[in-house]
């Protein structure tokens, strides 16, 4: 692929979700210059903008933020780290301090104290791009990362392809931020299209860890024929099979929709909003949800929708890229991560979810990522352009002359979706079912090695569909070494939780994969329910 745009810069940020768009402030407000490569529109792309999150914001009283840390502990599988929670509730807090004073209309109390709990991501992401570029950033839309370049020191910049004028691009930098999201695996969720998990292979490929990769069961309901995945309105439903029977009514609904969905199809209706008060406070609260409902007819307070279930992956999951210090820094010298690439485990254990403490993280994470690599940058001894850097991708790429077969990414897709993707292998977990499943997406790494199509769109879906196939091994490869069920973590044979196995599985590697286990700092002072001693 000729290189027709090249760039050097101190620090260069592959993503433009919110965990890019601070990370890429939090840099420059350092003073280092920053570039900022999105796979979309910074603003627009990803499943934050076209929707909105909740937060978790809890006020700096001792009593109130001991015991949230103490709950998120334990729900977490006691995977989590007190001092990395602590962190996250007091930089979330200043940051929003921040989003107010640029102009963010947060609602405020009876006594006038602004609500700083929920953002409506139009508005926020708006502001964050306008915020961006006059800190200096330059965006680089519709620019896909597609390999790291690196050398004996660590990573020193990244390659990519600009999807609208079809230039290929490369960025020399001192320090890289990985803020690319998670991986959805294609599976239709709202804003999900451009999380396809590039940025964990690309950082593989240069020698980075995984941790968390286990904690991926997550689904979250839709309307059939929708892409907006907002669970929480199904407390105010009923849930009904074909013939119209109630099945389960109000609270914790979601819980029982993969058992009911073995059974039949399921249909919902927020039958439980029966005042028209009711029903106006969840317009207003997840306005979003209804318009694929009302733009096929239906009145969801009366009528019956058709539910199903979208694979969340990694972005409602925990595992990512193994940080390995309190600035976001992977296991790869010049590398960091923030977001949803990054593992979330140190702040949500074995759980995690689409807003609170997710949506936190990939504010607080894109800061402390920021202005990390921006101190690496600014006094780098080894600066990316005297740097003999090669390129690190080698999965999906364009291949040498002489490779007859061509990689037709989409057939190749649906082959990993099929594994991935179903209730029955990555929900309802077993351990001879999930190695069937990564048996079989072993045996589809060989078409990686086809010719690929020298489109843009055939070389970004092929990168694509590398990524989504090696994430799929990541995620079975570490259930099936945790042998207990723990969080979003489950296993047929191993339904309890093992205090032994208060540990992190660290991943490495592509083609071979290697993993081991990593303690966590304070889980000898634990006293897990159900063990008789503390581990």
């Amino acid at each position: 692929m000729p290189q027709q745009q090249q760039a050097t810069t101190d620090v260069l940020v592959l993503g433009g979700g919110p965990a890019g768009a601070w990370a890429a402030w939090s840099a420059a407000s350092q003073g280092a210059k920053v570039i900022l490569a999105d796979k979309g529109y910074l603003g627009t792309s990803g499943a934050t903008a076209p929707g909105g999150t909740t937060l978790l914001v809890i006020p700096p009283v001792a009593e109130l933020r001991e015991q949230a840390v103490q709950d998120r502990l334990k729900a977490g599988g006691y995977l989590s780290e007190n001092a990395w929670i602590h962190r996250v509730l007091d930089q979330v807090e200043q940051n929003l301090q921040l989003v107010e004073e640029w102009g963010y209309p947060f609602p405020k109390d009876e006594d006038g104290r602004p609500l700083r709990t929920h953002l409506h991501g139009p508005e926020y992401m708006k502001i964050m791009r306008r915020v961006v570029r006059k800190a200096g950033v330059r965006i680089w839309d519709q620019s896909p990362a597609l390999e790291l370049l690196h050398d004996q020191h660590g990573v020193g910049g990244a390659r990519g392809i600009n999807r609208l004028t079809g230039e290929s691009w490369e960025v020399k930098a001192n320090a890289v931020i990985m803020a690319t999201g998670g991986c959805a695996f294609l599976s239709k969720g709202l804003g999900c299209n451009v999380l396809t998990g590039e940025g964990l292979l690309m950082s593989a490929e240069a020698g980075a860890e995984l941790s968390g990769m286990e904690f991926t069961r997550q689904y979250a309901p839709s309307f059939a024929d929708g892409t907006v995945t907002r669970g929480r309105m199904l407390a105010w439903a009923t849930l009904y099979d074909a013939a119209g029977r109630p099945l389960h009514r109000g609270d914790r609904t979601f819980g029982s929709i993969p058992e009911l969905m073995l059974k039949g199809p399921v249909y919902a209706s927020l039958d439980l909003a029966d005042t028209k008060e009711k029903q106006e406070f969840l317009r207003n609260a997840h306005p979003i949800f209804f318009m694929p409902l009302e733009r096929a007819g239906i009145n969801p307070f009366k009528d019956k929708f058709l539910l199903t279930l979208r694979y969340e992956g990694t972005m409602r999951g925990t595992g990512g890229l193994r940080l390995t210090g309190p600035g976001c820094e992977t296991s790869v010298p010049g590398l960091y991560a923030a977001g949803d690439a990054a593992s979330r485990e140190k702040v949500t254990g074995a759980i995690s979810g689409g807003g609170a403490y997710n949506a936190s993280w990939a504010i607080c994470s894109g800061s402390w990522a920021g202005r990390s690599a921006a101190r690496l940058a600014l006094q780098q001894p080894h600066p990316a352009e005297r740097r003999m850097l090669r390129a690190a991708g080698r999965y999906g790429m364009p291949a040498g002359a002489g490779t007859a077969r061509t990689l037709d990414a989409k057939p190749l897709i649906a082959a990993v979706q099929q594994e991935i993707l179903p209730l029955r292998i990555n929900y309802f977990r077993s351990e001879p079912v999930v190695a069937a499943a990564l048996q079989r997406l072993n045996r589809l790494m060989p078409e990686l090695g086809g010719q690929v199509p020298a489109t843009v769109q055939g070389i970004v879906q092929s990168r694509e569909a590398a990524a989504m196939l090696n994430v799929g091994r990541w995620i079975y490869t570490a259930a099936l070494a945790r042998k207990e069920s723990r969080g979003l973590q489950r296993l047929a044979e191993y339904p309890a939780l093992d205090p032994h196995q208060t540990h992190r599985l660290i991943l490495s590697g592509v083609n071979t994969i290697g993993i081991r286990t990593e303690s966590v700092p304070h889980a000898h002072e634990l006293r897990i329910p159900g063990e008789e001693r503390a581990i």
